[in-house]
């Protein structure tokens, strides 16, 4: 069976497994994909050539959409490939790829796949001194940019390809590409283990990390993200994410095209719920995945009536909280589903299309990737129930892990410790396998000896209306070392005062055990990464540093709360 065949034969599989996860895990197997292997022809082009089925819409602010079908797809990746070639772009060549949602960003990946080179994606939302980073540790050889971000490379050093997608003074136009014929590529002769990705993490604690991909980690790896979003052939697939991070490659590129979907995009300036539903039902979307951050805006502004062609719904990039699952289900009748994966991997756990939901976990090790719980007093698995770091274990050569950190060996000696792939995040685990986040073990700390778990306490501080997000930090105290804090993001309508502050502390004392009862909040703008991730590090930088703030309640200040 050549390569493209036994692809096939693997996501049909799972195809066909839909709704059996159990039956999945045990029976699902990976492609034998032999010596050779090159995601852009050996898939896409073969499930492309002649086939004007839409293979990408997008749908700008205005109401004006662009359409190209697979057909489309392969013909101007094609032209692309032939035009970057003849400018100096080779087999290993690392390029920094820094577009929008626009169609220019698929061709270029899929060109740049066919070269056999290497694709760095960045967000447009980086400025001089993180491109400065990104060009010499990735050590890229081309850029490609809008003509407005060209100007953010005047002082960045290197000996790069400067590419524009339309004129720029010193810049070749990518534009030039479209007049030349299609003509398929040659093969590049990419091995399984050759990088295709070089991805920098959005950095929520440090420095960015540079993350290696190969030629089958997320192009064959996706498979698992595919069945987790419970897509099929034909299907209308809309995810909201910015160019540059993996969650954009999980969710616009990979999962929908191995299934033969169509990628839907929606560009907005501004996030707009109700026009983000009205696009929902008039491009007939049958799967929809969002970050909860998208998911709660739109719950506080109603979701109305369910989109009548929309099938699967999920949350992805953070845990998702169990209030907003269950404010979906009333609204639309709809499972909104949730897992877990890293840009270091593809999908690792989740709750999968016909499975039981059960509050506040995350789901189950998805087929093909050998998820444990490592206990880190042992350094072994947690055999039947218990807590523990989600690993994956190296034994089993899980497909869908990265290469390593680039240039990084400390850091990768220590992600790749004793056997396991350490992904930092400590989770428990039930007697039937089901996974619920704890937090990261950065972010997990003990207060009066009680270990707290920062998503527990947030995910019951959001279920009051006036708390838009939260992020839970040890605040020091001289009685218990430290007690929970809270800083607040409001939702709209209320105030950053005295009477807030005691209801949201009432309410969490109501809500939550003694031993995690939240007895201090703070309303603050929560600093973020570029992704939107919050960054914790800081807020705890910030209790260690600077004491009590003008703008912070505690329960002791309230008679009825003291205790």
């Amino acid at each position: 069976m050549d390569v493209t065949g036994a692809y096939r034969e693997s996501r049909d599989q799972l195809l066909g497994l839909r709704g059996e996860h159990a039956r999945a895990v045990t029976e699902f197997r990976w492609p034998e994909l032999g010596d050779r292997f090159n995601w852009a022809i050996d898939w896409f082009d073969a499930i492309a050539r002649g086939n004007d089925s839409p293979a990408l819409v997008i749908v700008e602010e205005d109401g004006s959409e662009l359409r190209r079908s697979f057909a489309d797809m392969a013909a101007a990746s094609d032209r692309l490939a032939a035009w970057l070639s003849d400018r100096g772009v080779r087999r290993g060549d690392p390029v920094v790829l820094m577009l929008g949602n626009q169609v220019e960003l698929w061709e270029s990946m899929l060109a740049i796949m066919k070269l056999g080179a290497v694709i760095v994606p960045t967000t447009t939302a980086v400025g001089p001194a993180e491109l400065t980073d990104r060009i010499a540790r990735s050590g890229a050889a081309h850029v490609i940019a809008n003509p407005e971000d060209t100007g953010k490379f005047a002082e960045v050093p290197g000996d790069y390809g400067r590419i524009s997608v339309g004129p720029a003074d010193g810049w070749a136009d990518l534009r030039e590409a479209a007049s030349l014929p299609a003509s398929p590529v040659d093969h590049p002769g990419t091995a399984p283990g050759d990088p295709l990705l070089y991805y920098f993490t959005s950095g929520t604690t440090s420095r960015p990390k540079l993350v290696e991909h190969t030629q089958i980690s997320y192009p064959v790896g996706h498979l698992s993200t595919m069945y987790f979003l419970g897509l099929k052939p034909g299907d209308v697939h809309l995810n909201i994410s910015s160019p540059g991070w993996a969650k954009h490659a999980w969710s616009c590129f990979f999962a929908p095209w191995i299934a033969e979907a169509t990628i839907l995009v929606v560009n907005y300036r501004r996030f707009d719920p109700a026009m983000l539903l009205g696009r929902l039902r008039e491009q007939e979307v049958t799967t929809f995945c969002a970050p909860p951050t998208v998911w709660r805006m739109l719950i506080n502004s109603d979701l109305g009536e369910r989109p009548g062609t929309l099938r699967e719904v999920i949350g992805a990039g953070e845990p998702l909280n169990p209030e907003v699952i269950d404010q979906v289900q009333r609204a639309w009748g709809l499972t909104l589903r949730d897992g877990f994966g890293q840009t270091e991997t593809s999908a690792q756990v989740a709750n999968t299309p016909g499975s039981e939901v059960r509050p506040g976990s995350m789901g189950r090790a998805l087929p093909g990737v050998p998820v444990v719980l490592v206990d880190p007093a042992t350094g072994r698995p947690v055999e039947g129930t218990g807590e523990g770091e989600i690993c994956l274990d190296l034994a089993q050569n899980p497909l869908s892990l990265m290469t390593g950190y680039r240039d990084d060996s400390e850091r990768n000696d220590a992600a790749m410790a004793d056997g396991y792939y350490h992904t930092g995040d400590v989770a428990t685990i039930d007697s039937d396998g089901y996974i619920t986040y704890v937090g990261r073990t950065d972010d997990v700390f003990k207060a009066s000896d009680y270990k707290i778990s920062p998503f527990e306490l947030e995910s019951v501080l959001i279920e009051h209306p006036a708390v838009a997000e939260a992020a839970v930090v040890p605040a020091p105290d001289p009685v218990r070392l430290a007690v929970p804090k809270a800083y607040i993001a409001l939702a709209p309508g209320h105030e950053a005062d005295e009477t807030t502050a005691f209801e949201i502390l009432r309410y969490a004392r109501e809500h939550l055990a003694p031993y995690q009862r939240v007895r201090r909040v703070e309303f603050f703008e929560l600093p973020k990464t570029i992704s939107g991730k919050i960054r914790r590090v800081e807020l705890r930088a910030r209790e260690e540093d600077e004491g009590t703030q003008p703008t912070e309640w505690r329960d002791d200040q309230f008679p009825d709360l003291k205790g």
